[in-house]
């Protein structure tokens, strides 16, 4: 243990992030240099109640309370002194989703997550009447939606801000949302880093025969930038966060920010021509623009960086779920074969292999659909593995195609950007369980993308630091000093991250696999019709 850390810590030279996850809420203490020195975290899980996936606030607290305790016992097992104050606090969330207030704060109908595809018929239409890709779980989605539905609530809202902007008001009073985080709700207009003034107007005579008692403008967040101050932890809030009472009142708090804004800033990609690509239990990545894209694509939706910056974002909800079944499947015949094989060792050895197989996979083809599939609209999914008579059945190329096929939905909203709009990328920073065997997840991204990958030896730190790092460049930034500059020189800087080029040949290979994997489309159809 440093002696300077625990001056840090008494000093209140840290900085607190705290992240509310899907299934895990996090909280991370960042010392001077950056770098964490304490965490904590609290599993939780959305509950589907009435047909909404719901989380109650009862179990938001809980879970917010319970990190910050971990955390601060964290502190006082670590370094011997309790925690009273920190430098900055910064709260993030998973985006998106409906939480409506009335006019004495109370919530109007439980909170809808992101989860939900309940608000395809606002969806449809609020993309059409903005000429803008409004995806089904989207906030602006959620509010048409229950105005179409005449739900009861609608004539009683006051305010309406997500899980993140609810946490922060209920800390500093202070009803606001950072650029990222707002880019969810509402689109938002590049010039002024606010909601699109045009599309508001639009939404207000969308809803003008309805006779509401309030216009879009009234009910939303104000949308702040990084570096922004966006109010003080009261009183109240201090006693909220941290239930023991020795957290002083007065801290300054960042915008509150999304997850996807916090993944930016974990891998340090939210700069131009950057991008980074989260690949477990689902895949997505997020490539910061230059420009604004030609046209409306449904593949793919439109967010912003924490500084208003441009992104596109590719979703794709299968990735790694069938290939850990294989691997599952692999891990019984050991057993069976009286081998007891460490589960680390079963998945590198495995992994390894797919980079020596033929490089389109040895004309093998697989789905790894253990849900529905909106880039290639399917609803549900059959996971599926088909071979022709003449294919090469090898280990290596089964376990390559399957490597393939967890990418397969995200090469097609990718190719989208990168070949129709020929939107140019220096390089992508990958993070999540597909890169935990080293050389090979980032490899098979290199050839899909054509593109060089980074994995960062941080990429495991996750939103809840990013979030930390937010609230560290509000109070730590010098005059004029972008996010982009801070992250470089000051938490990024030194660095070492380890790059993978696209081998020519995987690319190529790639292609042809994607050629199959269009084309066998229907033959995961009939799986879906067929396969009750």
């Amino acid at each position: 243990m440093s002696i300077d850390v625990k001056n840090s810590i008494q000093s209140g030279k840290t900085v607190l992030g705290i992240e509310l996850g899907s299934t895990r809420i996090k909280a991370v203490l960042i010392g001077e240099d950056n770098t964490p020195i304490a965490s904590g975290s609290h599993d939780w899980e959305n509950s589907y109640v009435n047909n909404v996936w719901t989380y109650s606030l009862e179990d938001v607290w809980k879970g917010v309370q319970n990190s910050y305790q971990m955390m601060a016992n964290d502190v006082k097992q670590q370094y011997g002194v309790t925690l009273q104050t920190v430098g900055a606090i910064g709260f993030s969330a998973m985006m998106h989703g409906y939480m409506a207030f009335d006019k004495e704060g109370e919530l109007l109908v439980p909170f809808r997550t992101w989860r939900n595809n309940i608000t395809e018929q606002a969806s449809k239409a609020l993309t059409e009447v903005f000429n803008y890709h409004i995806p089904q779980r989207w906030s602006i989605a959620h509010l048409y939606q229950a105005v179409l539905n005449q739900e009861e609530h609608i004539s009683e809202i006051s305010f309406q801000t997500t899980l993140a902007g609810y946490i922060h008001w209920k800390l500093t009073g202070e009803k606001v949302l950072g650029v990222g985080e707002a880019s969810g709700v509402f689109p938002i207009d590049l010039n002024t880093k606010d909601y699109n003034q045009t599309m508001i107007n639009q939404f207000n005579e969308l809803t003008a025969s309805k006779n509401l008692p309030w216009k879009l403008e009234e009910i939303l967040p104000k949308v702040l930038v990084a570096g922004e101050n966006a109010g003080v932890l009261s009183e109240e809030g201090a006693k909220l966060l941290d239930v023991t009472g020795e957290l002083q009142a007065g801290i300054p708090l960042c915008p509150p920010e999304g997850d996807a804004g916090t993944g930016m800033v974990a891998t340090n990609s939210v700069a131009q021509r950057t991008g980074n690509v989260s690949a477990g239990t689902s895949v997505f990545a997020m490539v910061v623009l230059e420009k604004e894209l030609s046209k409306v694509y449904s593949e793919i939706d439109l967010v912003t960086t924490p500084t208003g910056n441009l992104v596109a974002m590719a979703h794709s909800n299968n990735c790694s779920s069938d290939l850990n079944a294989w691997v599952g499947l692999f891990d019984e015949f050991s057993k069976a074969m009286g081998m007891d094989v460490d589960m680390n060792k079963l998945y590198g050895t495995l992994y390894n292999l797919a980079l020596q197989g033929d490089p389109d996979g040895g004309g093998l083809l697989a789905y790894g659909y253990l849900s529905g599939e909106h880039i290639t609209h399917f609803e549900e999914g059959r996971p599926l593995f088909v071979r022709s008579s003449d294919s090469n059945f090898t280990l290596p190329n089964f376990m390559r195609v399957h490597l393939f096929t967890a990418l397969g939905a995200l090469k097609i909203g990718m190719d989208i950007l990168l070949k129709e709009e020929n939107v140019k990328l220096d390089e992508i920073l990958g993070h999540g369980g597909l890169f935990k065997t080293k050389g090979v997840g980032q490899s098979i991204m290199a050839g899909a993308l054509n593109v060089p990958v980074s994995v960062m030896e941080t990429a495991g730190e996750g939103g809840a630091w990013g979030i930390a790092l937010l609230a560290s460049y509000m109070i730590n930034k010098a005059d004029n000093e972008t996010l982009d500059e801070y992250l470089n020189q000051k938490v990024f800087a030194g660095q070492v991250g380890d790059t993978i080029s696209p081998n020519p040949k995987d690319v190529e290979g790639f292609e042809q696999f994607m050629t199959r994997y269009t084309s066998g489309l229907a033959i995961e159809r009939a799986a879906v019709d067929h396969l009750k």
